[in-house]
Protein backbone atom coordinates (compact mmCIF):
# COMPACT_ATOMS: atom_id res chain seq x y z
CA UNK A 1 0.00 0.00 0.00
CA UNK A 2 1.69 3.71 -1.19
CA UNK A 3 -1.54 6.06 -0.91
CA UNK A 4 -1.00 9.36 1.09
CA UNK A 5 -3.28 12.26 1.58
CA UNK A 6 -3.74 15.61 2.98
CA UNK A 7 -7.17 16.52 2.26
CA UNK A 8 -10.08 18.73 3.44
CA UNK A 9 -13.20 19.03 2.43
CA UNK A 10 -15.99 21.54 3.19
CA UNK A 11 -19.79 20.08 2.98
CA UNK A 12 -23.09 21.48 2.66
CA UNK A 13 -24.41 18.00 2.13
CA UNK A 14 -23.18 14.43 1.47
CA UNK A 15 -20.05 14.83 -0.42
CA UNK A 16 -20.16 11.73 -3.20
CA UNK A 17 -23.72 13.01 -3.68
CA UNK A 18 -22.50 16.46 -4.80
CA UNK A 19 -19.18 14.88 -6.16
CA UNK A 20 -21.49 12.96 -8.32
CA UNK A 21 -23.83 15.96 -9.22
CA UNK A 22 -20.94 18.47 -11.15
CA UNK A 23 -17.86 17.07 -11.95
CA UNK A 24 -16.42 19.88 -12.62
CA UNK A 25 -14.92 23.06 -10.81
CA UNK A 26 -15.10 26.54 -11.55
CA UNK A 27 -11.99 28.09 -11.38
CA UNK A 28 -12.88 31.43 -10.10
CA UNK A 29 -14.80 29.75 -7.14
CA UNK A 30 -11.90 27.91 -5.85
CA UNK A 31 -9.55 30.63 -6.14
CA UNK A 32 -12.02 32.68 -3.87
CA UNK A 33 -12.45 29.95 -1.77
CA UNK A 34 -8.19 29.34 -1.46
CA UNK A 35 -8.53 32.58 -0.92
CA UNK A 36 -10.65 32.69 2.09
CA UNK A 37 -8.54 29.93 3.96
CA UNK A 38 -5.34 31.92 3.67
CA UNK A 39 -5.81 35.95 3.54
CA UNK A 40 -3.11 37.53 2.90
CA UNK A 41 -1.14 35.18 1.13
CA UNK A 42 0.68 35.12 -2.13
CA UNK A 43 -1.21 33.17 -4.35
CA UNK A 44 -0.26 32.06 -7.64
CA UNK A 45 -1.94 29.60 -10.23
CA UNK A 46 -0.44 26.24 -11.08
CA UNK A 47 -1.01 23.26 -13.08
CA UNK A 48 -3.86 21.22 -11.97
CA UNK A 49 -4.42 17.37 -10.98
CA UNK A 50 -6.97 14.68 -10.62
CA UNK A 51 -8.24 14.09 -7.63
CA UNK A 52 -6.92 10.70 -7.75
CA UNK A 53 -3.68 11.77 -7.86
CA UNK A 54 -3.70 15.33 -6.36
CA UNK A 55 -4.45 14.01 -2.47
CA UNK A 56 -1.22 14.27 -1.65
CA UNK A 57 0.69 17.25 -3.49
CA UNK A 58 4.45 18.45 -4.07
CA UNK A 59 6.07 20.75 -1.84
CA UNK A 60 4.72 23.68 -1.84
CA UNK A 61 1.37 23.41 -4.10
CA UNK A 62 -2.23 23.22 -3.19
CA UNK A 63 -4.25 21.70 -4.72
CA UNK A 64 -8.15 22.67 -4.78
CA UNK A 65 -11.60 22.57 -6.00
CA UNK A 66 -15.22 24.54 -5.38
CA UNK A 67 -18.14 21.52 -6.44
CA UNK A 68 -21.48 22.96 -5.74
CA UNK A 69 -22.11 22.01 -2.04
CA UNK A 70 -18.29 20.91 -1.50
CA UNK A 71 -15.20 22.79 -1.37
CA UNK A 72 -11.91 19.98 -1.41
CA UNK A 73 -8.07 21.14 -0.44
CA UNK A 74 -5.39 18.69 -0.96
CA UNK A 75 -2.14 19.96 0.84
CA UNK A 76 0.31 18.40 2.71
CA UNK A 77 0.57 21.24 5.85
CA UNK A 78 -3.07 19.40 6.78
CA UNK A 79 -1.20 16.11 7.58
CA UNK A 80 -1.04 17.03 11.38
CA UNK A 81 -0.62 14.33 14.35
CA UNK A 82 -3.60 15.72 16.08
CA UNK A 83 -6.52 16.59 14.30
CA UNK A 84 -7.92 18.70 16.97
CA UNK A 85 -5.12 20.74 16.88
CA UNK A 86 -5.61 21.92 13.25
CA UNK A 87 -5.68 25.78 12.91
CA UNK A 88 -8.31 27.76 14.31
CA UNK A 89 -9.37 29.51 11.37
CA UNK A 90 -9.95 26.42 9.08
CA UNK A 91 -12.12 25.43 11.16
CA UNK A 92 -14.21 28.47 11.93
CA UNK A 93 -14.16 28.53 7.94
CA UNK A 94 -16.77 25.24 8.63
CA UNK A 95 -19.65 27.37 10.16
CA UNK A 96 -22.58 25.88 9.04
CA UNK A 97 -20.76 22.43 7.42
CA UNK A 98 -19.46 20.02 8.14
CA UNK A 99 -15.49 19.24 7.57
CA UNK A 100 -13.84 16.41 7.34
CA UNK A 101 -9.69 15.83 7.33
CA UNK A 102 -8.56 12.72 5.55
CA UNK A 103 -4.18 12.60 6.15
CA UNK A 104 -2.51 9.24 6.12
CA UNK A 105 1.19 8.63 5.06
CA UNK A 106 1.88 5.07 3.45
CA UNK A 107 6.21 5.18 4.61
CA UNK A 108 5.12 5.02 8.49
CA UNK A 109 1.34 3.57 8.27
CA UNK A 110 0.26 6.53 10.09
CA UNK A 111 -3.59 7.44 9.36
CA UNK A 112 -5.42 10.08 10.91
CA UNK A 113 -8.93 11.37 10.30
CA UNK A 114 -11.48 13.85 11.85
CA UNK A 115 -15.17 15.39 11.65
CA UNK A 116 -16.88 18.49 12.53
CA UNK A 117 -20.29 19.83 12.67
CA UNK A 118 -20.87 23.48 12.34
CA UNK A 119 -17.39 23.98 14.01
CA UNK A 120 -18.13 21.20 16.58
CA UNK A 121 -15.29 18.47 16.33
CA UNK A 122 -17.31 15.33 16.86
CA UNK A 123 -14.62 12.54 15.86
CA UNK A 124 -10.62 12.53 15.78
CA UNK A 125 -8.92 9.68 15.49
CA UNK A 126 -5.05 9.23 14.81
CA UNK A 127 -2.32 6.51 14.91
CA UNK A 128 0.39 4.79 13.04
CA UNK A 129 1.89 1.52 14.80
CA UNK A 130 5.12 3.08 15.60
CA UNK A 131 2.83 5.69 18.31
CA UNK A 132 0.46 3.73 18.74
CA UNK A 133 -3.13 5.63 19.33
CA UNK A 134 -2.22 9.43 19.33
CA UNK A 135 -5.18 10.81 19.40
CA UNK A 136 -8.67 8.95 19.96
CA UNK A 137 -12.01 11.59 20.54
CA UNK A 138 -15.35 10.95 19.72
CA UNK A 139 -17.98 7.70 18.92
CA UNK A 140 -16.44 5.93 16.43
CA UNK A 141 -18.48 5.55 13.41
CA UNK A 142 -19.69 2.61 12.36
CA UNK A 143 -17.38 1.24 9.21
CA UNK A 144 -14.70 1.46 12.05
CA UNK A 145 -16.52 -1.40 13.68
CA UNK A 146 -15.23 -4.25 12.60
CA UNK A 147 -11.82 -2.83 12.61
CA UNK A 148 -11.48 -2.07 16.04
CA UNK A 149 -13.36 -6.05 17.09
CA UNK A 150 -10.42 -7.32 15.04
CA UNK A 151 -12.11 -8.54 11.70
CA UNK A 152 -9.09 -6.91 9.92
CA UNK A 153 -5.82 -8.13 11.54
CA UNK A 154 -2.28 -8.08 10.12
CA UNK A 155 -1.12 -10.96 9.46
CA UNK A 156 2.13 -11.99 10.26
CA UNK A 157 4.92 -13.43 7.26
CA UNK A 158 5.14 -17.02 8.49
CA UNK A 159 8.96 -17.07 6.95
CA UNK A 160 9.61 -14.28 9.96
CA UNK A 161 9.73 -16.08 12.91
CA UNK A 162 11.06 -13.80 15.21
CA UNK A 163 9.03 -10.81 13.95
CA UNK A 164 6.79 -9.27 16.48
CA UNK A 165 3.08 -9.22 16.51
CA UNK A 166 1.64 -5.98 14.82
CA UNK A 167 0.83 -3.37 17.37
CA UNK A 168 -2.52 -2.52 16.47
CA UNK A 169 -5.63 -4.66 15.91
CA UNK A 170 -5.74 -3.48 12.27
CA UNK A 171 -3.30 -1.52 9.44
CA UNK A 172 -3.78 2.23 9.74
CA UNK A 173 -3.89 2.34 5.72
CA UNK A 174 -6.77 -0.58 5.34
CA UNK A 175 -8.97 2.08 7.72
CA UNK A 176 -7.79 4.60 5.70
CA UNK A 177 -9.45 4.00 2.59
CA UNK A 178 -12.75 2.42 4.05
CA UNK A 179 -12.84 5.98 5.94
CA UNK A 180 -12.11 7.76 2.33
CA UNK A 181 -14.73 5.94 0.88
CA UNK A 182 -17.26 6.36 3.76
CA UNK A 183 -16.22 10.61 3.49
CA UNK A 184 -15.86 11.02 -0.15
CA UNK A 185 -16.93 8.02 -1.88
CA UNK A 186 -13.35 6.50 -3.71
CA UNK A 187 -10.87 5.08 -2.38
CA UNK A 188 -7.17 5.07 -3.84
CA UNK A 189 -5.68 1.35 -3.39
CA UNK A 190 -8.15 -1.73 -3.61
CA UNK A 191 -10.64 -2.84 -5.36
CA UNK A 192 -13.23 -0.43 -5.87
CA UNK A 193 -17.24 -1.23 -5.68
CA UNK A 194 -20.05 -0.37 -8.67
CA UNK A 195 -20.83 2.44 -6.45
CA UNK A 196 -17.60 4.09 -5.56
CA UNK A 197 -16.72 7.18 -7.50
CA UNK A 198 -13.69 7.44 -10.09
CA UNK A 199 -11.51 10.34 -8.31
CA UNK A 200 -9.95 10.69 -11.50
CA UNK A 201 -12.74 12.29 -13.45
CA UNK A 202 -12.25 15.58 -11.31
CA UNK A 203 -10.11 17.65 -11.71
CA UNK A 204 -8.28 20.06 -9.25
CA UNK A 205 -6.83 23.61 -9.57
CA UNK A 206 -3.14 23.72 -8.94
CA UNK A 207 -2.04 27.23 -6.68
CA UNK A 208 1.16 28.11 -5.31
CA UNK A 209 0.40 29.65 -1.55
CA UNK A 210 3.37 31.48 -0.02
CA UNK A 211 2.88 32.87 3.89
CA UNK A 212 4.64 35.71 4.16
CA UNK A 213 5.47 35.61 7.68
CA UNK A 214 6.68 31.94 7.23
CA UNK A 215 9.41 30.48 6.03
CA UNK A 216 9.88 30.59 2.26
CA UNK A 217 10.33 27.26 0.07
CA UNK A 218 13.96 27.57 -0.08
CA UNK A 219 14.16 27.65 3.80
CA UNK A 220 12.18 24.55 4.46
CA UNK A 221 13.96 22.10 1.97
CA UNK A 222 17.21 23.07 3.81
CA UNK A 223 15.74 22.39 7.03
CA UNK A 224 14.81 18.96 4.95
CA UNK A 225 17.63 18.24 4.21
CA UNK A 226 19.56 18.91 7.90
CA UNK A 227 16.90 17.03 9.52
CA UNK A 228 18.02 13.98 6.97
CA UNK A 229 21.16 13.77 7.95
CA UNK A 230 20.60 13.67 11.44
CA UNK A 231 18.55 10.66 11.01
CA UNK A 232 20.52 7.62 12.90
CA UNK A 233 17.59 4.61 13.01
CA UNK A 234 14.92 3.50 10.98
CA UNK A 235 12.09 4.14 12.45
CA UNK A 236 10.45 7.35 11.12
CA UNK A 237 8.26 9.98 12.04
CA UNK A 238 5.82 12.27 10.32
CA UNK A 239 6.40 16.11 10.65
CA UNK A 240 3.61 18.44 10.61
CA UNK A 241 4.22 19.68 6.46
CA UNK A 242 4.13 15.42 5.46
CA UNK A 243 7.74 14.94 5.21
CA UNK A 244 9.47 12.10 7.31
CA UNK A 245 11.19 12.80 10.38
CA UNK A 246 13.84 10.03 12.30
CA UNK A 247 12.18 8.44 15.51
CA UNK A 248 13.97 11.06 17.78
CA UNK A 249 11.75 13.91 16.29
CA UNK A 250 8.86 14.19 18.16
CA UNK A 251 5.43 14.90 16.19
CA UNK A 252 3.82 17.64 16.55
CA UNK A 253 3.30 21.30 15.71
CA UNK A 254 1.03 23.06 13.72
CA UNK A 255 0.53 23.76 10.24
CA UNK A 256 1.03 27.01 7.98
CA UNK A 257 -2.03 26.54 5.71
Amino acid sequence: MGAKTGLLAYADRDIPAALRQVPVAGIAETTEFVGRLCPGWVMEAAEGETLGEGTYPADGLTYAASFPGVDIVCDRRLMIDRPSQLPEHLVAASAGRRMVLHAMHSVVDWLAFAVWEDGRLVRSLSLSPDSGVIEDIGEPFPFEAPYWAGDHPVEMDPEWEDEAPYPLPFHPLELGEEALRAFFGFILEGWPTPDDIDPDEFRLHGFRLIDPGGPDLAQRQADLEEAAQRMRSTTYRLAPDGTLMSGAVPLGGEPEL
